[in-house]
């Protein structure tokens, strides 16, 4: 079937497609949507009844109708019930759940519909994840993580989901068929947290070695994920093979014609198989043999030939992409080919050489450059997904370009020769930005263009229980300002603070490639705080409220570093020793309010974070190196040559408790310190060894909280009264 061309019904056509099942007989009890929603919403769930309907013309659909207490809901698959079950949550009982927080203060009987609520996809194709998601969301999250995740998923309308989990076992055991032994391979195998970028070929080894009981485990969650993936009715979209080799491969391997990689942001790529070899056939072969005993087959692997610099060398690339193509079709015939659109990838070479129907690109620039108006062209028609990368790293900031997201996405969607058949979610961190997640994920479900001002009044109610004019009033405010930027700028993303960044009196921003100036008018933005304070009482007792009082609070509170230091600067310039202190003793309060606000979450403590990590090890040698594998990358990432010379140094800075009281401070407090004598003794500032003050935190820092502390309405409070000062 060609992906690019599947037929949408229209939402009159699929309610009379599922409306023709009312009379069918009641699912059973248990069925896997039944079992979900027992997880969410165990009061309420025996009051729905779910039935599966056929799709027609390849659509997913659903229809929710009943009385109060008897909720029907009919849909194409498990996860698309889900689906909704949640938009009738949302329109009709101002319920709702996320990735952060949620809110299910219902009545004691689910209210009935006057109308059925019947929706219809309108792309094929609901992808999610970006390959990075494993490192900077979680590398060593747990099976009640995860099952919660896919629940959230499957609510919002998710039906392909990348897997990497389980990747590096199918490396283990298909290098051991050529040449190589089990330790080498352990070795030549990053730690958890570094794993995403080996499955791109952009490096190896570091965080390691993994151990074989860290091998097993890891493959026993993997295979409960794609388990579960299946019974929710989607699709695991897995990596597959592209030609990654260990080290010294052509040496062992008689034929192989190998590709050095060199390097990318300081660590060393591993080497590349030529894909035109029968070695590298055999080797395919292997890994797709593995991979399916291991984990299962797919119908769509994620592929990405030469990512973000690789050098084809001596190989046609053309020639290569059929190889590689070949090679999947061999093991999985029609299954699809799954490329990330980024910088020049899917190379054209690539594209002209393959079967475009069985292709599909996840684009991660729609929303980024204003240039990236004509993806048909760009890409020769091949099926392609809207996509949206509105953070890097995992940032913790609030904010996304959802007026590019609206407007772009019914427009490229519905002209003439449209190629767009999906959306595809993938900040570089989930689990942030709720409104941005819930949005995004409407898109797809959405009849014709969306209003964000009615959508973000909407969301007010939904978020809280019920419409509240501060809460309304709040909203509007940050859908005007961290949610109204666009694209013309160039980002895709919100500003990190500079509370994380390097010290440095011209810091611009805390990751090398993150926006270097705000984006929208933060005393504005400052302005939702007061109002969601001002929300009833009843409406404040959600975990969904919760979350945005500490998620605007602490945004709030990281926009004085980039009012703070121009100041500062001005200070040290003039020579004014009592203003710099005065305006550092300031900075310092502010800082010590952010790790006040942060701590009152367990999602924003490092020492949670840590945790997690150690609790994959075995003994305590393991749980150390666990552990500096996962805080390594939220902070000097690699060894010195990767943090300096590759700038990935504080890439994944996140407003962490840990982080910001931490290491964050000890840099400002050293930094500073250092222009104060230098002012008072009239003397240039001698230079700091940044590496060696942040290697040795991350590797002898003290022991943090895994649990949170504080009240975020007092502390909200106090920082509405330190902004008016």
């Amino acid at each position: 079937m060609d992906i690019g061309r599947r037929t949408i019904i229209t939402a009159l056509g699929a309610a009379a497609a599922l409306g023709a099942g009312n009379g069918a007989a009641a699912a059973a009890p248990r069925s896997a949507a039944s079992r979900a929603l027992a997880r969410l919403l165990p009061r309420h769930c025996d009051q729905v009844t779910f039935r599966t309907v056929p799709a027609r013309d390849g659509a997913d659909a659903f229809r929710v109708a009943g009385t109060a207490g008897r909720i029907v809901v009919e849909g194409t698959t498990p996860a698309v019930q889900l689906t909704g079950v949640h938009h009738y949550l949302r329109s009709a009982a101002h319920a709702h759940f996320s990735w952060n927080g949620e809110q299910t203060g219902l009545p004691r009987l689910l209210p009935g519909l006057r109308t059925p609520l019947v929706k219809s996809a309108n792309v094929a194709h609901r992808f999610v994840f970006n390959d990075t998601n494993d490192g900077y969301t979680g590398p060593c999250n747990s099976w009640d993580y995860w099952e919660h995740e896919l629940d959230v998923l499957a609510l919002h309308g998710y039906n392909e989901v990348l897997v990497y989990l389980g990747a590096d076992t199918v490396y283990h055991r298909t290098f051991q068929e050529f040449g190589y032994g089990d330790a080498e391979l352990r070795a030549w195998i990053p730690g958890p947290a570094h794993q995403p970028w080996w499955l791109l070929q952009n490096m190896s080894g570091f965080g390691g070695p993994v151990s074989q009981q860290l091998l097993d485990r890891r493959l026993r969650l993997a295979r409960r994920i794609v388990g579960r993936v299946r019974e929710l009715g989607m699709t695991p979209v897995l990596p597959g093979y592209f030609g990654t080799v260990p080290p010294g491969f052509a040496d062992r391997n008689t034929g192989a014609h190998v590709v050095p990689q060199g390097d990318w942001s300081g660590f060393a790529r591993p080497d590349w198989l030529d894909p035109r070899t029968a070695v590298f056939a055999r080797v395919a072969e292997a890994f797709y043999r593995i991979q399916s005993a291991l984990l299962g087959d797919s119908d769509m692997y994620k592929v990405d030939l030469l990512h973000e610099g690789g050098d084809p060398g001596d190989v046609p690339v053309g020639e290569a992409a059929k190889a590689v193509e070949k090679a999947l079709r061999t093991a999985h015939p029609g299954a699809v080919w799954n490329v990330l659109g980024w910088q020049t990838n899917p190379r054209r070479d690539i594209i002209d050489a393959v079967d475009k129907s069985k292709m599909f690109i996840v684009d991660g620039l729609s929303d980024r450059f204003p240039t990236v108006t004509d993806r048909e062209a760009d890409w020769a028609g091949t099926p392609y997904a809207f996509g949206s990368i509105w953070n890097f790293g995992g940032h913790t900031t609030m904010g996304a370009n959802t007026p590019d997201w609206t407007a772009l996405y019914e427009q490229w969607r519905t002209r003439k020769g449209s190629a767009l058949s999906g959306i595809a979610l993938m900040p570089e961190g989930s689990d942030n930005n709720p409104a941005a997640f819930a949005l995004f994920s409407d898109l797809p479900w959405s009849d014709g263009p969306v209003s964000l001002t009615a959508w973000f009044e909407q969301w007010s109610a939904e978020r809280y229980g019920a419409p509240d004019r501060h809460a309304a009033a709040a909203w509007d405010i940050l859908r005007r300002t961290a949610y109204g930027t666009t694209r013309q700028d160039s980002w895709s993303e919100a500003p990190d603070g500079l509370f994380g960044a390097r010290p440095s009196l011209t810091a611009r921003n805390g990751a090398s490639w993150s926006p270097d100036s705000l984006r929208y008018d933060t005393a504005e933005f400052a302005r939702a705080l007061p109002e969601l304070l001002a929300v009833p009482a009843a409406l404040k007792h959600s975990s969904a409220y919760r979350y945005d009082l500490l998620d605007v609070t602490r945004q709030t509170v990281s926009h004085h570093s980039r009012a703070l230091l121009p100041q500062i600067k001005a200070a040290y310039d003039r020579a004014g020793l009592a203003a710099f202190r005065e305006l550092t003793t300031e900075w310092f309060e502010w800082m010590g309010l952010l790790e006040e606000t942060v701590a009152t979450d367990r999602r924003f403590l490092l020492g949670r974070w840590i945790a997690d990590a150690r609790a994959w090890g075995a003994d305590s040698a393991e749980k150390d190196r666990l552990a500096h594998d996962a805080v390594s990358l939220l902070t000097v990432w690699g060894d010195r040559a990767a943090a300096d010379d590759g700038g990935l140094r504080d890439y994944a800075n996140r407003e962490w408790a840990g982080l910001v009281g931490g290491l964050y401070t000890l840099r400002w407090k050293t930094y500073f310190q250092e222009l104060d004598t230098a002012l008072a003794e009239s003397r240039a500032p001698r230079d700091i060894d940044w590496y060696t003050i942040e290697d040795g935190w991350v590797r002898n820092h003290p022991p943090y909280p895994t649990e949170p502390s504080g009240d975020i309405v007092r502390i909200a409070r106090r920082v509405v009264s330190a902004g008016r000062r």
